[in-house]
């Protein structure tokens, strides 16, 4: 892995309920495919991951959601809430940091 393998395993744990489209480890980016909340069904949600750095940093990931609704048969281009993208990056940072706390002995 050429990136931070916490940051890594942070995201695809934060993001395993969203099927997967591409996976570069070696180039820190991980794409989603489109997915559909069943209580939601005129929208869907595709996320871009990317890890910029081999250290376990809060500017070390990068969030990019985006958002589709459902018009007249036709799925349109949404603006996402700012807050979107910052609070999945402070979840995979959390998750970061409990998986190093977890290998590192104590």
């Amino acid at each position: 892995i050429g990136v931070n393998s916490y940051l890594w395993k942070a995201t695809l744990d934060t993001l395993s309920f969203m099927p997967l489209l591409q996976t570069d480890s070696n180039g820190g980016v991980i794409v989603t495919d489109w997915y559909t909340n069943p209580n939601q069904p005129a929208e869907r949600m595709k996320m871009t991951v990317t890890i910029l750095d081999s250290d376990l940093r809060a500017d070390a990931v990068r969030v990019a959601p985006q958002r589709q609704v459902l018009t007249n048969g036709t799925w349109v281009d949404q603006p996402v809430q700012a807050a979107t993208a910052q609070r999945l990056e402070d979840i995979i940072l959390t998750r970061a940091r409990d998986l190093r706390r977890s290998a590192v002995p104590g």
